[in-house]
């Protein structure tokens, strides 16, 4: 094999890992993030529609559109202390969240960077609803994530779940 040949793959290599890599990352922080999930349900008496966002999450052309579900995220990521007191994301704590469920410097400062463009992007609904505002937020940082190939698989998010039930 040529010297070019084995750049080529070992380029390739490095690549792939570095995709799957990050799809674990973002599983280990979507499993994480969803462990706020249920007391923010009962706190706010979520409807089983709400469940079945979640569970569609990252499904690439699955479409969130209920109200609730950005309310549920918002609700989720207080409890995470992931937001400062205005409501935005406090940049210092979503690193650290990111860096302590795997994610290294690179990875937590763009995951931040993305969340920080969506938001910047992001307008409050109707009469300024938060949640509204939360939902197109998370919408957009699902397409980036999409984008970059990052995002997790269901189907081992969702083994993972059951097995620890």
């Amino acid at each position: 094999m040529s010297l070019y040949m084995r750049i080529v793959v070992l380029a390739l290599v490095y690549l792939f890992n570095g995709v799957e890599s990050s799809q674990e990352i973002m599983k280990q922080l979507s499993l994480n993030f969803g462990k706020a999930y249920d007391s923010c349900k009962k706190e706010l008496e979520l409807p089983n529609e709400v469940d079945t966002d979640f569970f569609n999450f990252w499904k690439e052309d699955y479409q969130l559109t209920n109200r609730l579900t950005g309310c549920a995220i918002m609700c989720m990521s207080n409890k995470l202390d992931l937001l400062d007191p205005d409501g935005k994301m406090h940049h210092g704590n979503a690193r650290e969240f990111a860096k302590k469920h795997g994610a290294d410097d690179s990875m937590a400062q763009q995951l931040i960077d993305i969340l920080h463009n969506c938001e910047k992007g992001a307008s409050p609904g109707p009469d300024g609803d938060a949640c509204v505002q939360v939902l197109e937020i998370s919408k957009c940082f699902k397409v980036e994530i999409h984008k970059l190939n990052w995002a997790p698989s269901m189907d081992l998010i969702m083994a993972e779940v059951l097995a620890d039930v």
